[in-house]
């Protein structure tokens, strides 16, 4: 066999090995949510039905949902989990005012 027919059959060995992983660690795992309770607005999807598809004729899509008539979930973010997204606040101390003295007039 040439290297190059080793070489496609070890890249098509290893996907095959690294699917039947993904797969195996999905099947073990609760759906979509984790340890974490479920989203009550989502059931868990992390995804909600867009605005453009409640009051649309029939055609589905806008540049929120790309399409697809689904959008993120506002209540959890897109986690499908009902804890709080976290979030990083940076707060910069405030630049203390420079003070003059003024002298009384004479």
């Amino acid at each position: 066999m040439s290297p190059m027919v080793l070489t496609q059959l070890a890249t098509g060995l290893s996907v095959l090995a690294g699917a039947a992983i993904v797969k195996q660690v999905m099947d073990h795992q609760q759906p979509m949510a984790g340890p974490f309770p479920r989203c009550p607005t989502c059931n868990g999807s992390g995804r909600v039905t867009c605005f453009c598809s409640r009051w649309s004729d029939g055609d589905v899509g806008c540049n929120t949902c790309a399409g697809s008539g689904r959008r993120s979930c506002s209540n959890c973010g897109g986690s499908g989990t009902g804890r709080p997204m976290p979030v990083r606040i940076t707060a910069r101390p405030m630049p203390t005012p420079i003070t003059t003295t003024r002298r009384p007039p004479y």
